[in-house]
């Protein structure tokens, strides 16, 4: 358990974890290259060369089935309507009964497919792999183990295609087939009768499960090839992670507690969890040879349900309170490789395993910058000089230097040091600059190095041996955010309000007032009483 649940077990009902949405492309892999492609042609189908008008008749046939089979099914054709398909089609569901098709939507959208090059009927033609946009056929099914499902086919050879499919209600058909009473908002359970097993079916999901439910319905939407071309000679579809999305949800006890902790995690997260600490999250390096969004931002601010997203490369985590009830943690990826993983649809479980981690650290972070601890005594031994063997002397730590505290955010910002990689001083030199609103020439490297020797000194810092790699240490982590936070949410503040305070918010409704604020302005008047019984003035 992370230290997140672990803090706030006794207001948590119960949680959950699995995945959320699933899209799958679909290849038959023999076929993808056009050699390999020519010599089924030839052998099976006894076609030489295979000319546009070859190609042409098969898409022909194809749509021509689709538009029979429709009428057979008794469901409707939907040219591309506006808005989102998902929304559109829930109708249809409405009455299905298992493993029944209920809409069919045609759209243009790209596929990469073979093109005969050369005139239509020359036999000096050959194949290529093209992407190009195509009519392609959006399927809406209910599956009797996966429930809602739609397989966007491809009319066009090798028929490529895309499944789309939401773990949540291979749960929900799992838990009726047990008898467990559970309540269920599209794609969050918000009350279980047994979360034990709720999660143990979550886990459970293996690469089998996806592999044989989808080959059913593919092999179906795919008359083209015979049963004897997909048993003996493998031209079936093979299955491959597009996008996936992977949920953690905690649902409180009591709405209450999880909008007071929402608040604080959105107020956190506007200084000190702003940092972009993605490595911590996605367990993998940051080198000088990464190109992708690296960032953390609080979307939808005017919506009643912020989000903080967080991006590594394609892949992003976002957190948010949905039902007034859950906090949903949300891992994604458009490119599982990204995180060191392969995209075939066997490695599944590791992928659980990797989002999984995701969210350990992720709550953990957040966990850190909500509730930070201290021993006694700890604040005033790192303010004190420090003595080396060498008889050399290293200053303290002071909780409002400005360069000390800039390289403070530059360490818990720093994708290396969150996930316990390793960092040099000049990978280290532009987070601090940026922090510090100064120039290169302002602050040099020697600085930095001048800086971060404090740091080494009192441990919060380790330095490689036999390398020029520095390495920050767990208590390091957490001090630094204890330093952060005194300056950022006591000390400037309070100053800020006393020294420059606005008149304007001296007319601003009680009730517009947000509830951190009347608590800077309690500890304000408090200070004022002080002042004055002990007879401190400000001078005219």
């Amino acid at each position: 358990m992370n230290s997140f649940c672990e803090h706030h077990k006794d207001s948590i009902q119960f949680q959950y974890a699995c995945f959320d949405r699933i899209l799958l492309n679909a290849t038959v892999q023999l076929l993808l290259e056009p050699t390999a492609a020519q010599g089924f042609f030839s052998y099976h189908r006894h076609i030489y060369p295979v000319t546009r008008k070859v190609l042409h008749d098969i898409s022909e046939r194809y749509h021509h089935w689709v538009e029979n089979q429709a009428r057979q099914w008794q469901v409707p054709i939907l040219e591309d309507p506006e808005g989102r398909r998902e929304e559109i089609v829930v109708p249809y569901f409405t009455h299905a009964k298992p493993d029944q098709i209920v809409a069919i939507i045609k759209s243009r959208e790209p596929a990469h497919i073979l093109v005969s090059i050369g005139s239509r009927e020359s036999h000096g033609c050959h194949l290529e792999r093209n992407r190009r946009w195509v009519i392609q056929y959006n399927f809406y099914l209910k599956d009797r183990e996966f429930g809602p499902m739609f397989i966007r086919m491809c009319p066009y050879f090798p028929f490529p295609a895309r499944v789309c499919l939401n773990q949540h209600h291979w749960i929900a058909e799992q838990l009726n087939k047990r008898g467990v009473r559970f309540r269920k908002s599209d794609n969050s359970f918000s009350a279980c009768g047994n979360p034990q097993m709720l999660q143990g079916i979550a886990d459970s999901l293996l690469p089998g499960h996806l592999i044989t439910r989808a080959r059913k319905w593919l092999g179906y939407l795919t008359p083209f090839f015979t049963k004897e071309e997909r048993d003996q000679h493998g031209c079936h579809h093979r299955l491959f992670v597009a996008q996936v999305e992977y949920c953690h949800n905690l649902i409180f006890r009591r709405r209450t507690v999880l909008d007071a902790l929402e608040e604080r995690l959105l107020d956190a997260n506007r200084s000190i969890g702003q940092p972009n600490k993605l490595t911590l999250l996605f367990g993998r390096r940051i080198t000088k040879c990464y190109r992708g969004r690296l960032q953390t931002t609080i979307e939808d601010l005017n919506l009643g349900s912020p989000v903080i997203r967080s991006y590594y490369k394609s892949s992003s985590v976002k957190q948010y309170v949905r039902d007034h009830k859950t906090l949903r943690t949300e891992p994604s990826s458009n490119d599982v490789t990204d995180l060191g993983l392969k995209k075939s649809v066997e490695h599944l479980p590791e992928l659980r395993g990797r989002f999984q981690q995701v969210v350990d650290n992720y709550l953990n972070a957040q966990q850190d910058i909500l509730e930070t601890f201290l021993n006694r005594g700890e604040m005033e031994r790192l303010s004190q000089p420090t003595v080396l063997d060498n008889g050399k002397r290293i200053p303290g730590l002071k909780t409002n230097h400005p360069r000390q505290l800039a390289l403070m955010h530059a360490l818990v910002r720093f994708s290396h040091v969150a996930g316990g990689g390793v960092f040099t001083t000049a990978q280290l030199l532009p987070h601090v600059v940026e922090t510090l609103g100064c120039s290169v020439q302002h602050y040099k490297i020697g600085s930095l190095r001048y800086d971060l020797s404090k740091l080494r000194a009192k441990g919060l810092v380790d330095k490689l041996p036999h390398s020029r790699r520095y390495q920050l240490t767990p208590n390091g982590y957490r001090l630094c955010v204890v330093y952060l936070k005194l300056f950022e949410k006591f000390y400037a503040p309070l100053a800020a309000a006393i020294a420059q305070p606005l008149p304007a918010d001296a007319n601003l409704p009680v009730e517009k007032i947000s509830p951190l604020d009347k608590l800077y302005m309690s500890v304000t008047r408090a200070l004022d009483h002080l002042a004055d019984h002990v007879g401190l003035r400000v001078a005219a």
